[in-house]
């Protein structure tokens, strides 16, 4: 085997399968004289211009390799093309819940949402009363659990920030994964109860209850009343039981995180390739992070099934470049350090990586942080590149399940969606066994193909989705990962 991996015919640079001399694993050599200013491609794709003569042999990082502008061919739709469905009757198939409007969850939880900081305390000791008392008596019922936050106060009523926490909050009480919800208030906040009541049409009609602090007469009465709340759910909760559903119903959260020079090679591709399959079985992936797409916005854009499609993208890229130039940042400002040590050096490489969770299917929709995913097949979906931001917008979205691929590693877990981990290398899936559920090192190894291990993601989605728990879940990990998108000004 190849000491080095090229990626493209085109390609000047290789990528090192293992430490070679002074070139860790993971980073880039160059396959020829690159002189200053050039082009310097991987993926087949530019990834930035060296910033000093490169010499054959020589190491391409941070040292001699930096951004400059090019033109990119957006090409509306150029590579749209009809996707090969899988026909309904030979659909894959999972366990899952059917609620009431027809949706399918693969968790059946009771959340406990506080909607402001000052209520945080009490909606964690309603939640903590479930873990002291287990649920034996209700199977069906997979946990009680709370989300809290910093926000809901110190803006106003109609600020772009409250709207979007209570976007996060009911996108959460309102996922397929969750059976029933309580919303606990102080009771004069910015993020009312009320006002999240009447925003989304909550009636009393849907397993849901209300509690504020200052109405209920204190903390320790707002907590005692807010437990029996919770019980009076729970046997409704435990009357859903799983039956067999399509694989139609999935929707697939797209993440990445912690990226090193692997991630664009194994764990990416091969989770673009199981977002493939979940398409073909009529359900929906939704890729986010617009920071991470950035410089890889082409190969969306050519997928779009509409230019006015492609052209959400690139006016969300345009509010991206104003708004982190507003602040005195730039787009470049990704990758982290985390990244460089691994061997990623610009953001163009880093996105073209990131962009292959994406799979090959046609784009059909782009929608904003934490809005309503309705649409099947691939989705792009806003969110900010940090990984608890970005998964809190997916989720609130609509994912029922999250893939979250990485090269140096996470503990990463979510409530109420559980996330399935890929490492994209062996060593680092070696030293965090406990945290990572499928290797997909072996794709460097030479030990399997891309389109292979798509195939083993799928099928431990749908494990998952029947109620195999992730690494995370065995953890129980997701209480205090909820982090909505906040950028406004606070008073």
């Amino acid at each position: 085997m190849s000491a080095t991996i090229r990626l493209s015919d085109i390609d000047n640079v290789v990528v090192a399968r293992e430490a070679i001399d002074a070139i860790p694993a993971g980073h880039k050599i160059a396959t020829s004289a690159i002189a200053k200013g050039e082009a310097v491609r991987k993926f087949g794709q530019i990834i930035g211009f060296a910033t000093a003569d490169i010499a054959l042999g020589d190491h391409v990082h941070i040292h001699n390799l930096g951004m400059a502008a090019f033109d990119r061919d957006y090409a509306f739709g150029s590579d749209c093309r009809e996707t090969e469905m899988i026909p309904e009757a030979e659909r894959a198939t999972f366990e899952g819940y059917v609620r009431a409007d027809g949706r399918v969850g693969v968790r059946n939880y009771i959340l406990v949402l506080s909607t402001v900081n000052c209520s945080a305390t009490v909606a964690r000791r309603i939640a903590e009363e479930f873990r002291r008392d287990p649920l034996d008596n209700f199977s069906n019922v997979d946990g009680v659990f709370s989300l809290t936050h910093d926000g809901g106060c110190g803006r106003g009523v109609d600020t772009e920030d409250v709207g979007v926490l209570q976007r996060c909050s009911f996108g959460y009480a309102n996922n397929p994964n969750v059976a029933g919800f309580l919303l606990v208030g102080l009771g004069c906040e910015s993020n009312l109860v009320d006002g999240i009541v009447k925003r989304y049409g909550i009636s009393d009609t849907t397993l849901t209850r209300f509690i504020n602090i200052q109405d209920a007469g204190g903390s320790w009465a707002a907590i005692d009343r807010g437990i029996e709340m919770v019980r009076e759910m729970l046997p409704v909760a435990n009357r859903i039981t799983r039956q067999t559903v399509s694989a139609g119903n999935l929707v697939l959260g797209l993440q990445c995180g912690g990226s090193d020079g692997y991630s664009g090679i194994t764990a990416n591709p091969a989770l673009g390739a199981a977002a493939d399959l979940v398409v073909r079985n009529g359900g929906t992936a939704v890729l986010g992070e617009t920071p991470e797409v950035y410089g890889a916005e082409h190969l969306l854009t050519g997928r779009a099934v509409a230019r006015e499609v492609g052209e959400k993208l690139l006016e969300r890229i345009r509010w991206w470049e104003e708004y982190t130039s507003a602040r005195g940042g730039e787009m470049n400002n990704n990758p982290t350090p985390g990244n460089k040590a691994g061997g990623l050096t610009t953001i163009l490489e880093k996105s073209l990586g990131a962009v292959a969770k994406g799979g090959t299917t046609n784009l059909v929709e782009v929608v904003e942080y934490a809005a309503p995913v309705t649409s099947k097949g691939f989705v792009f979906m806003d969110t900010p590149g940090y990984d608890p931001l970005s998964i809190t917008g997916l989720v609130a979205g609509g994912a029922t399940v999250t893939c979250f691929t990485t090269g140096r590693g996470t503990g990463w877990g979510c409530k109420p969606s559980p996330v399935v981990k890929l490492a994209s290398n062996t060593a680092m899936y070696e030293r965090m066994r406990d945290d990572m559920d499928v290797n997909c090192g072996p794709i460097v190894d030479g030990d399997t193909t891309v389109q292979e291990m798509g195939a083993r993601i799928f099928n431990e989605l749908l494990e998952v989705a029947s109620g195999k728990k992730s690494k995370s879940e065995e953890l129980d990990t997701g209480d205090a990962e909820f982090t909505p998108w906040q950028w406004g000004a606070c008073m």
